[in-house]
C-alpha cells in the first residue's frame, strides 16, 4: 500500500481551518471541528513510528504538511507542529508505551520541551511538580509532555558535562491542572495556557532523555536533530501564514479602490512592488529552508547522523524563514491600507500570528549567533543543535 500524501491531506484541510479560525480565536483553543478534521486525516501522528501505526514521515513531508495547514490558519498549523514534534518522543519510548500514548489518531499529544518541571525519582517512576507556560494544545490533547530536571535528595542531578539531567515525561492531560493564561496578541487559537502538576507519579516507562538516551526506533527520522525539526516546524508555520497573506492581498487588490483614487489597488505601482518584493522574500526563504531540510535528511538517511554544520544550517534556515515571513506579512499588511486593521480581515490575524511566532526562542535572535559560531569555527555548546 502506498503511503498517504500527508502534504496534500493537510492542504485539503485549509478551507476548514480558515472557516474555523474566528471561533478558535474567540475560544482561545483550536476549534473542535478542526481538531476532529486533523485527527480524521491522521496528521497528528506525522512523527510517530510505523511500528505503532504512525506515519514516520520524512522531514520534508512534515514541514510541507505544517506549512500547508498554516495557510488556512496559523493556529491550526501551530497545533499540528506541536503534536507532530511531541510525537518524536515515541521513537525513544519502548513500543508498548509508545502504543499506549500514540496508538490512536484522535488522541494527540502536546506539551513543552523546556525543563520547567522537577522530577524526583520514585520506586516506580518520578514524582513530577512544575508549571509549564506555552502548553499549546492543552485543551484538545489526550496526553501532554513536559521537560523536567531530575532532582536527587542532594539537588539537581548533573551530567558529566555539568549540565542538569533533563528528561521528558508524558502524562494524561486529564490529570493536570490548566491555568488559563493565554490572553495574547496572536496565535490565540493554539490555546497555549499553562499546565501544572503537583507531585504526580509518572511511570519510568513514560520518561525519556533525548540527551543521554538512544532512540528505540532506527529510522532516519529519529536521527534527525529534534530541535532542528522543531525550528523548521515553527518556520513552516510562518511560511504558511506569509503565503496566505500574499493571497489575501491579491484578492483585496482586485476589489479595493483606495480613497482618492479611481483605480483598483492592483493598478498602483507601490502595491505591485510590495507584492513582488514580498513574494520574492518568502519564496527565497522557503527555498533555503527546504534545501537545508533536504540536505540534513539525506545525511540522516545515509549515515543515521547529521553533522554539526548541517544542524547549524537547519537552524539558520529556520530563523531566516521566520524573519522573512514576518517581514513579508508586515509589508503586505501595510500595502492593504486601512482594510487590514479590521478584525474581519484575515490580514489582521495573520499579522498578529506571524509576529507572535517570531517571539519563539527556537527562531529568536540568539540563533543567528548560534549558527554564526559554527560558520566561523568558534567553540560552541551544540546541545541545542
Amino acid at each position: 500500500m502506498n503511503a498517504p500524501d500527508v502534504v496534500q491531506t493537510a492542504h485539503d484541510l485549509i478551507p476548514l481551518a480558515a472557516a474555523s479560525a474566528p471561533a478558535s480565536e474567540r475560544e482561545s483553543s483550536l476549534a473542535a471541528e478542526v481538531v476532529a478534521g486533523i485527527a480524521e486525516a491522521d496528521l497528528f501522528r506525522l512523527c510517530v513510528p510505523r511500528s505503532v501505526g504512525g506515519h514516520e514521515a520524512g522531514a520534508g513531508e512534515i514541514v510541507g504538511a505544517i506549512e500547508a495547514l498554516s495557510q488556512g490558519d496559523g493556529a491550526a498549523g501551530w497545533c499540528l507542529m506541536i503534536a507532530a514534534t511531541a510525537g518524536l518522543v515515541s521513537g525513544w519510548l519502548e513500543r508498548a508505551s509508545a502504543a499506549e500514548v500514540f496508538g490512536r489518531p484522535d488522541a494527540p499529544c502536546g506539551g513543552v520541551f523546556a525543563p520547567r518541571g522537577r522530577a524526583e525519582p520514585d520506586s516506580s517512576g518520578y514524582r513530577v511538580t512544575g508549571r509549564w507556560p506555552f502548553s499549546s494544545g492543552v485543551r484538545h490533547s489526550a496526553w501532554m509532555l513536559g521537560g523536567c530536571v531530575v532532582h536527587e535528595r542532594s539537588g539537581p542531578r548533573l551530567l558529566p558535562s555539568g549540565a542538569p539531567d533533563v528528561h521528558l515525561l508524558v502524562w494524561p492531560r486529564a490529570e493536570l491542572e490548566i491555568v488559563e493564561t493565554w490572553s495574547v496578541t496572536g496565535l490565540r487559537g493554539t490555546g497555549s495556557h499553562d499546565m501544572q502538576l503537583d507531585g504526580m507519579l509518572v511511570p519510568s516507562a513514560l520518561a525519556v532523555s533525548l540527551f543521554t538516551g538512544a532512540p528505540v526506533e532506527d529510522g532516519p527520522l529519529y536521527a534527525f536533530p529534534i530541535f532542528g525539526l522543531l525550528a523548521v516546524g515553527v518556520a513552516a508555520v510562518g511560511l504558511g501564514i506569509a503565503r496566505a497573506a500574499l493571497d489575501d492581498l491579491t484578492a483585496l487588490a482586485g476589489a479595493k479602490t483606495p480613497s482618492m483614487s479611481t483605480r483598483p489597488l492592483a493598478d498602483h505601482p507601490s502595491a505591485q512592488a510590495t507584492a513582488a518584493g514580498a513574494c520574492a522574500q518568502v519564496s527565497a526563504a522557503r527555498a533555503f529552508l527546504y534545501e537545508a531540510v533536504e540536505e540534513a535528511w539525506a545525511e540522516a538517511v545515509q549515515a543515521r547522523a547529521v553533522t554539526l554544520e548541517r544542524r547549524a544550517r537547519l537552524r539558520l534556515a529556520a530563523t531566516h524563514a521566520a524573519a522573512a515571513s514576518a517581514a513579508a506579512v508586515a509589508a503586505v499588511y501595510h500595502a492593504a491600507g486601512g482594510s487590514s486593521i479590521y478584525t474581519t480581515s484575515p490580514l489582521e490575524r495573520r499579522f498578529r500570528d506571524v509576529h507572535t511566532l517570531r517571539q519563539h526562542m527556537i527562531v529568536g535572535p540568539a540563533t543567528w549567533e548560534l549558527a554564526g559560531r559554527v560558520l566561523l569555527g568558534a567553540r560552541i555548546d551544540a546541545t541545542m543543535l
